[in-house]
């Protein structure tokens, strides 16, 4: 008798308490290639995770893989971001590590990343150099792992996947982090490797997706449902009135929040950042856009302060110069900020509510009493995101996206002069992606100064005003976008 390709009984698991997976049932069979979608927080992650055998749950999973075919009998699976480590075997990295470390080689390069898992699964490296060519990866051989942004720490997972061919490929969100051309050659690869015979899982619920997709299911009171197509239409969203102490306008205290005459980085002989002048005057919205290793993030550690070498160059913050005196503690004063890789480093011990609080004090968890005038804004901004039930959750417990609605939560909590907002949805479905850039454009009409990271248009904030392109390290693009009325 013919055996389904994945098979699934009574499968159930429960996650701090909570039933995440009941009773599911879900048979998978040869030549299919699915998409589970869905809002975030039903357990697409963990049955993801479940299937692979990197987490424990009741019931049974069955692979039947294909005993005829050269491919690897793997379940592999990729997961939504990478926890590396360095040359020692530590992950307990510190966010501005990624920028004080080039000189220490303190992990591995791309290229001996690659070069160890070709090892490890005997593969030939002469197989790998069109996938790296195909995302646009194959300048990155020298640089370590800990210099790599979320886009291409992504690319380089996707890399080492795509090279491997399992028989059962899971990728977790795999666009995300990704720009629109690395995007679409992903999906040619996915649609070369299905081809080739490995069958795809992907959790996502984007709509522009490889050929070989032919089947859609959601996760719906811990049970896999199969349907026709992913949910595309936004919905309407309600908006809680949004708290008192964010409708004033910020106080600022310089007209110029950020100035850059002639800025250049570079690391050893690669040149990141290629002079640089852009200014950001107090109010303005600006969106930020590249591909992948244009220098985006890079541009962004010189404005909130945590590269060294923004002191080798004309910056100004603030109206000041860097160098004059100020600390990196008062930059961060005046700034909130939000980033795939500042996430990555964030305190795992805090709850929700710790969480939001230490935006007031620019620190990676809570770590001291709050006032109560603090305090009572903490508690508004927990219940304006809806996050009332988890407050005293720790915050790795949450599904990833009501982990970036607290982080999100989190860079406002000052009302800051500068909101930087570096892929701020990432993880989000696309209800919550509505009702963060809804909420931006609520915060943004009382005078706030946003630069704003993101690939799509059509899911981005109204209110942008300005746009800035880096391509190579260079500025390609400045221009106006929408005129203030």
């Amino acid at each position: 008798m013919f055996k389904p390709f994945v098979h699934i009984q009574n499968l159930n698991l429960n996650y701090h308490n909570k039933v995440v997976l009941k009773d599911l049932y879900w048979e998978m069979n040869i030549g299919e290639s699915y998409v589970i979608g869905g809002k975030s927080g039903t357990g697409k992650t963990s049955l993801a995770k479940t299937i692979a055998g990197l987490i424990p749950a009741q019931g049974s999973i069955e692979i039947n893989f294909d005993e005829l075919s050269a491919l690897p009998k793997e379940v592999l699976y990729v997961e939504s971001w990478y926890q590396f480590k360095n040359l020692e075997g530590v992950a307990n990295f510190y966010y501005q590590q990624r920028y004080t470390s080039q000189q220490a080689k303190e992990t591995l390069t791309v290229h001996a990343e690659l070069v160890g898992y070709g090892k490890e699964k005997g593969l030939h490296f002469d197989q790998v150099e069109p996938i790296l060519e195909a995302l646009g990866f194959a300048t990155f051989a020298s640089s370590q792992l800990i210099e790599l942004s979320s886009g291409e720490h992504k690319k380089l997972q996707l890399v080492k996947a795509l090279w491997l061919k399992p028989q059962l490929l899971i990728i977790d969100q795999p666009y995300t982090g990704l720009d629109v051309a690395s995007r679409k050659n992903l999906n040619i690869l996915l649609d070369q490797v299905a081809e080739e015979g490995v069958q795809l899982i992907l959790i996502c619920n984007d709509s522009e997706l490889p050929a070989c997709i032919n089947s859609f299911a959601e996760i719906r009171d811990g049970k896999l449902v199969k349907v026709d197509a992913l949910e595309s239409s936004a919905t309407e969203i309600y908006l809680r009135e949004i708290p008192a102490f964010l409708k004033e306008s910020p106080v600022y205290s310089s007209e110029d929040i950020v100035k850059m005459v002639d800025v250049n980085i570079s690391y050893g002989e690669k040149q990141v950042l290629k002079n640089i002048n852009w200014e950001v005057k107090a109010g303005e919205k600006w969106l930020l856009q590249g591909h992948n290793g244009s220098g985006k993030s890079t541009l962004l550690s010189l404005v909130n302060g945590d590269h060294p070498q923004s002191y080798a160059n004309e910056l100004y913050l603030f109206g000041n110069r860097r160098g004059s005196g100020e600390s990196i503690w008062d930059i961060k004063q005046h700034i909130g900020l939000i980033s795939p890789e500042f996430h990555w480093y964030f305190d795992p011990t805090a709850t929700v509510w710790q969480s939001i609080a230490s935006g007031f004090y620019d620190t990676v968890g809570l770590f001291q009493q709050l006032p109560y005038t603090k305090s009572t804004q903490v508690d508004e901004l927990v219940e304006y995101f809806g996050l009332t039930e988890n407050k005293n959750e720790l915050l790795t417990a949450l599904p990833l996206g009501k982990q970036r609605l607290v982080l999100l939560a989190r860079t406002i909590i000052k009302n800051p002069e500068l909101l930087i907002l570096d892929e701020p949805c990432q993880g989000l479905d696309r209800q919550q992606t509505q009702h963060f850039n809804q909420l931006v454009d609520e915060l943004c009409s009382n005078g706030m100064t946003l630069i704003y990271v993101g690939h799509f248009e059509s899911q981005l904030p109204t209110c942008i005003e300005k746009r800035i392109l880096l391509e190579k390290g260079e500025v390609k693009v400045v221009e106006t976008i929408l005129e203030n009325v």
